[in-house]
């Protein structure tokens, strides 16, 4: 499959908005043949299931219990959703639901990663008049920031505030680091001056996520004049701070002025710490100076400049990398024999040279240690493996990679999805169709989320053609295709920004009697709004939701996220 699939890869031609607009109103006539999908809640159902009497007006109820057994999910979740459903019916009656209970229901809700109705609680909280413990609105703002979803939790913010829930200085930290880590630094600038408009001063925490943001958006020299700014306004870094700065010069290959930088801390007030060591020690092990990086080493003597599990990992993963595996080794047994303890990450450079060398008794007696020693191999460890892949050996990774399987006595299936897919997460594609072969011959059959992952790889690594291609292999081998492979293509394609192809692939897949779900709809709008296409993503998504297709939850995030015109 892998010849079939990795042939020659002809360029597409550059997206045009009119294409992409041509393709909406397609995908429009399509969507009009559909079945309007139902957003009842059944909260009727849920109330006779309960038996539980309805309290007077006004006064605190209680929910029904939700947590009956640690060993049966299922069950659990199935409570916890009766408990949800059960507050949204007594709130919008007009009564007042438990602090404690509601607030211990946003973090069973959120573990279980259903962070909408966990919002939902709040904004029912705050609508009965309880102010929400700050922890906890914390707590579930970083919990939509961490998933990308900024947008919604600004939008969260000032919701909350409206009803009198200012938040604080951590809470704003919160979303200014959203806002960083998706690269939208001018944003985060806008946010810091509205917080601090408020009365809330930045601290070291807000200055770090700014600087870190700005050198990798603007530069080192950017993120330099950035300090200097802060400190001429008052403000007052920390380590954290310089040593994000040492971090960016040394990403841009400046050792030298990274060196120098890194002697001047102490006049700056700062002991360096390990952390910092570090830094500069990664620097000079990249480039091979390890005359200069053993006597850095000899400085990390006790306090917070003692070596840690990273600096040994540092120097591992250098030594390594520039051949030097036997010193590698020795630098793994000296650990061994002090306070910390090899993780897959100590193993997985060593194991990776070897395989580029050749070498499999050595990578055989390496995965042997690990399991002796109860470290589980992790994604690192499979691409390391599927180094082998490109020296010609292929059978030979297979061979190791169902004999590892073995040892740790695995399900053999789950166990080679989960090497495919940890392949194809790190633009590994091309291994991954070569170990896969290998796998069928010996009883694989790959699943719809096997499939899936290689579509995301293949789009991850820019070969769309190919990515499309595997349905028609699929089908060819008598294996129809299911909803999530259509929507990992979908997201592949708008992720490389040929939304207008992703449009084509919904009308193919809708002449082929699938039904589109609403995470197809939401990936759809999200593709056009990257490609600027704004005011077409907000006429789609005004469509969508008079067709009762995506839910008032998904406008008002994908609203916010994008700034689109409701």
């Amino acid at each position: 499959m892998a010849v079939a699939l990795l042939h020659t890869v002809s360029s597409l031609p550059n997206p045009n908005s009119n294409i992409t607009k041509k393709a909406c109103c397609c995908f429009f006539s399509q969507l009009s043949n559909l079945h309007t999908l139902s957003l009842s809640k059944g909260y009727s159902k849920v109330l006779a299931s309960t038996h539980i009497s309805i309290t007077p007006k006004e006064t605190v109820f209680t929910l029904p219990t939700w947590r009956i057994s640690k060993n049966d999910d299922k069950a659990n979740d199935l409570k916890l959703y009766d408990a949800f459903l059960y507050l949204e019916y007594m709130v919008e009656k007009g009564h007042v639901p438990d602090m404690i209970q509601s607030t211990q229901l946003i973090y069973d809700l959120c573990k279980v990663h259903k962070i909408r109705k966990a919002v939902r609680v709040m904004e029912m909280m705050v609508s009965s008049g309880i102010t929400p413990d700050a922890a906890c609105y914390t707590f579930l703002v970083n919990q939509l920031c961490k998933r990308g979803n900024v947008g919604y939790a600004i939008q969260l913010v000032d919701k909350l505030e409206e009803h009198g829930c200012p938040p604080n200085t951590i809470t704003y930290n919160t979303l200014v680091r959203g806002l960083c880590i998706q690269g939208n630094l001018q944003q985060s600038f806008q946010l810091l001056d509205r917080f601090m408009q408020r009365g809330l001063v930045p601290n070291v925490f807000t200055y770090s996520y700014l600087l870190e943001a700005t050198y990798k958006e603007r530069g080192v020299d950017e993120a330099m004049r950035l300090l200097n700014e802060i400190i001429a306004k008052g403000g007052e870094p920390n380590l954290v701070s310089y040593n994000v700065l040492l971090t960016g010069i040394c990403k841009e290959g400046r050792i030298e002025e990274a060196i120098e930088f890194f002697r001047s801390f102490p006049s700056k007030g700062f002991d360096p710490n390990v952390v910092t060591y570090n830094i500069v020690l990664r620097s000079l092990c990249t480039e091979g100076r390890w005359d200069e990086a053993n006597e850095l080493l000899s400085e990390m003597v006790g306090g917070d400049r003692a070596p840690s599990i990273i600096t040994y990992n540092i120097l591992i993963g250098s030594l390594a990398l520039h051949g030097r595996t036997d010193d590698a080794l020795q630098i793994l047994e000296e650990m061994t024999q002090s306070r910390f303890k090899p993780n897959a990450a100590s193993y997985n450079p060593i194991i990776a040279q070897f395989c580029k060398e050749g070498k499999i008794d050595h990578v055989v007696q390496c995965l042997d240690q690990m399991i002796y020693r109860h470290l589980t191999p992790n994604d690192g460890t499979y691409n390391a493996l599927a180094v082998l892949c490109g020296t010609g050996r292929v059978h030979e990774a297979f061979v190791i990679i169902r004999n590892l399987g073995n040892r740790l006595r695995a399900s053999m299936h789950d166990f080679y999805k989960n090497v495919i897919t940890s392949l194809c997460r790190k633009g590994n594609t091309f291994a991954a169709f070569q170990l896969l072969y290998e796998m069928t011959k010996n009883g694989f059959t790959p699943d719809s989320y096997t499939n899936s992952s290689l579509i995301r790889g293949l789009c991850l690594e820019g070969m769309l053609d190919e990515a499309m291609e595997i349905f028609t292999v699929m089908e060819e081998n008598g294996h129809r295709p299911d909803l999530d492979n259509y929507n990992a293509l979908i997201l592949g394609l708008c992720k490389s920004q040929r939304s207008d192809i992703s449009l084509e692939v919904f009308a193919t897949m809708i002449e082929k009697e699938y039904m589109p779900n609403e995470a197809t709809y939401t990936i759809l709008v999200e593709g056009i709004a990257h490609e600027g296409e704004f005011e077409l993503a907000a006429d789609m998504l005004k469509e969508l939701y008079t067709r009762q297709v995506v839910s008032q939850n998904t406008v008002e995030r994908l609203a916010v996220q994008y700034d689109l015109d409701q």
